[in-house]
């Protein structure tokens, strides 16, 4: 797991946006979903996951901007392959949902989508019909990621901003968190339940940090500064930013950004 640091500075701004923006236009083109889905290399099941996940990042269902992450877990990482991309904090997240959606357990794959609804990812006709009741439900918050930029060969800078909680929500706060995701991995797995197949992934997430809150009737806008070792800053990378109920909980508004090369 690659180590990288957050530095933060509160700065002015009222500017706010949301999901992938058409060119030329101030107004994003479709309503940002959020869709988690965690996985491992060492579970036979999930390679078609992935594959999925991989088609939902080209954006095949109209009216939602789907917003992927790739969360890898560690629990299968005894039964022969360790999963480079594992981390211990992706199967705590993804318990905490458990727990937050009232499941028995926690299994992979999974999906989460907004923080609200998860299903088997086997099942790709669910995903569609959850995907647009999430796209067409209450207007999510608006999220900007902007001023992304190398301010060293390590240390990459954005800015982000978001709208108020407006007063139709039931909650009165809302935890801002941002990742940091690699755009495409690939594997070559030479042992356990997926031996000798080169796996391929969209969006896996390195690091998700929370770096705020936003509060009701409060505009939210932050400079970040992140730090990265060296062999992941030049790889093709992608921020995600997302609006969440405390304690894990429901969506509330996501963005998605290309992270430019370094020159």
């Amino acid at each position: 797991m690659q180590t990288w640091w957050v530095t933060i500075a509160i700065v002015l701004g009222t500017w706010v946006g949301g999901g992938r923006l058409q060119a030329g236009s101030d107004q994003p083109a479709r309503t940002p979903v959020l869709v988690e889905l965690f996985t491992s290399e060492g579970c036979s099941s999930c390679p078609p996951a992935d594959a999925f996940l991989q088609k939902l990042d080209r954006q095949p269902i109209d009216g939602a901007d789907v917003i992927v992450l790739s969360e890898h877990v560690d629990y299968w990482n005894h039964i022969g392959w360790k999963d480079p991309y594992s981390s211990s904090f992706y199967s705590e997240r993804q318990s905490a949902y458990g727990e937050r959606l009232r499941l028995s357990g926690v299994y992979t794959p999974q999906m989460v989508v907004d923080g609200a609804s998860e299903f088997v990812s086997s099942d790709q006709a669910k995903a569609d019909t959850v995907i647009r009741k999430a796209a067409a439900s209450d207007p999510k918050i608006q999220v900007r990621l902007s001023a992304l930029s190398w301010a060293s060969p390590d240390d990459l800078h954005a800015h982000i901003e978001t709208a108020a909680l407006p007063s139709s929500l039931a909650t009165r706060e809302a935890d801002i968190y941002l990742a940091v995701a690699f755009d495409h991995a690939e594997s070559q797995v030479s042992r356990g339940e997926n031996a000798g197949r080169r796996l391929s992934h969209a969006a896996v997430v390195r690091k998700i940090v929370k770096i705020g809150t936003i509060k009701r009737g409060q505009d939210f806008a932050q400079d970040v500064q992140v730090k990265l070792d060296a062999e992941t800053a030049q790889r093709n990378l992608r921020l995600i930013a997302f609006v969440q109920e405390p304690r894990q909980g429901k969506v509330f508004g996501a963005i998605m950004q290309a992270v430019p090369q370094q020159r």
